[in-house]
């Protein structure tokens, strides 16, 4: 063997042992601070463990692979035997054991050379092992109506919608119950992501996190919720405008980024009408921001998964379908326009499928991204006028001006872009 060769073995061997060390670190000192033996490993066990998976891997090109093999599958023999022993005597904890295997298993990957992989894998175990704790707390924050929200979300998305026919059905525009319900999961599935967020970092970390995440749902409840909770004695009204504020600028990255998936060609023209207010809102929220966090009291949108919500967006975008294409027919451009303006006030997610899926239809990109930022600026109005009619003391004045500096905004991109750029 070379010095090159033999300094490559090194190199593996020693990335599988140093991997296993890390894991083994960690089990020593969470052992000692439950003030408890390890099961049967500790650091050294560990460290052999990692080195044992990355000689089962080496030893193949040096001794033959009935070499390897063996060493492979007496190590692993050896901590399924050391599981059984603890679990026969009443401990079924088999987290040690778990790790044992994955520790081989990173080992024999950096002896067969995937050194990045087998560090990454050994540094991820790690790091969850030491971050039980969180994990843990994690998961009791979630209710068992957001689990079954997302179990739920699993069968309609694996099961239900393979089973849809393709379509399209009926007259034109047609309906294509496959796509549209790929669509419903598509929204839901993002409004279902920020939800679980706000779950999991919970009311503590205060109104403007919340009506960040918030605004990933559905930035026109969070306006109406908070406007309500200005109402209230004693509520911090100027923190409350600043979660609105972010509410609605969060509604800018959620527009754009389901407009680029849905229709490149929109998303590329749309994004110009968003970036003057993302600007603004950004600008306003950080200005404004400096009042601190309170707990938060007010009620925020709820779970998004449910299946009667799914089943009514589904035929909603499909009636939207039909209206815009009528009104479409009628009045031609201006017409499309008028329509998106009526979804800003009513449904924005309904808003953003009829405007990406108008191309589709013969109406060009540039036109239905237009009709696009109209909606925006339609949707801003209505929450702004919300803020005004409910909305008491400082926060009346926080996000009045927040979202008055968007509609300014929204309304200079509008006229500063023209309809073919």
């Amino acid at each position: 063997m070379s010095w090159s060769d033999a300094l490559d073995v090194a190199t593996r061997l020693g990335v599988a042992a140093l991997g296993g060390l890390a894991v083994g670190i960690e089990r020593e000192w969470s052992a000692r601070a439950r003030a408890r033996l390890a099961r049967f490993a500790g650091v050294r066990t560990f460290l052999l463990l990692g080195l044992l998976g990355g000689l089962g891997t080496t030893l193949p090109d040096l001794a033959g692979p009935a070499v390897g093999l063996v060493v492979l599958a007496a190590a692993g023999a050896l901590v399924v035997g050391a599981y059984v022993v603890t679990a026969h005597g009443g401990d079924v904890d088999g987290t040690t054991e778990v790790s044992a295997l994955v520790v081989l298993a990173a080992g024999a990957l950096a002896g067969r050379g995937y050194l990045a992989l087998a560090s990454a894998l050994s540094a991820l175990t790690a790091l969850v092992l030491v971050e039980k704790s969180r994990i843990h707390a994690l998961v009791y924050r979630l209710q068992s109506e957001t689990i079954e929200a997302a179990a739920r979300f699993a069968v309609l998305a694996l099961v239900v919608l393979p089973l849809l026919p393709e379509g399209p059905l009926g007259p034109a525009p047609g309906f294509r119950p496959r796509e549209l319900w790929a669509l419903v999961l598509l929204f839901s599935g993002l409004s279902f992501g920020a939800f679980l967020a706000l779950r999991l970092v919970g009311p503590g970390r205060g109104q403007v996190v919340a009506g960040l995440l918030g605004g990933l749902i559905s930035s026109t409840a969070v306006t109406l919720s908070f406007s309500r909770e200005s109402r209230r004695e004693g509520t911090p009204g100027h923190v409350l405008g600043v979660g609105v504020i972010a509410a609605c600028t969060i509604l800018l990255v959620r527009v754009g980024f389901l407009a680029v998936i849905l229709n490149p060609a929109v998303g590329r023209r749309v994004v110009p009408y968003l970036l003057l207010p993302l600007a603004a809102g950004l600008g306003v929220a950080i200005a404004a921001s400096r009042g601190g966090t309170h707990p938060t009291a007010a009620s925020l949108p709820g779970n998004p998964l449910r299946l009667g919500a799914a089943i009514q967006m589904a035929l909603g975008f499909q009636a939207v379908l039909y209206v815009v294409e009528w009104v479409r027919g009628w009045f031609g451009s201006s017409g499309v326009l008028l329509s998106a303006a009526g979804l800003g006030l009513t449904d924005m997610d309904a808003l953003i499928y009829a405007m990406t899926r108008l191309p589709a239809d013969g109406t060009d990109a540039a036109t239905a991204a237009r009709a696009l930022a109209v909606g925006i600026l339609a949707n801003t109005l209505l929450k702004l006028a919300l803020v005004l009619a409910i909305g008491r003391g400082h926060f009346r004045r926080t996000a009045g001006l927040g979202l008055g500096g968007l509609t300014a905004a929204s309304l200079a991109a509008l006229l500063g872009l023209r309809p073919g750029s």
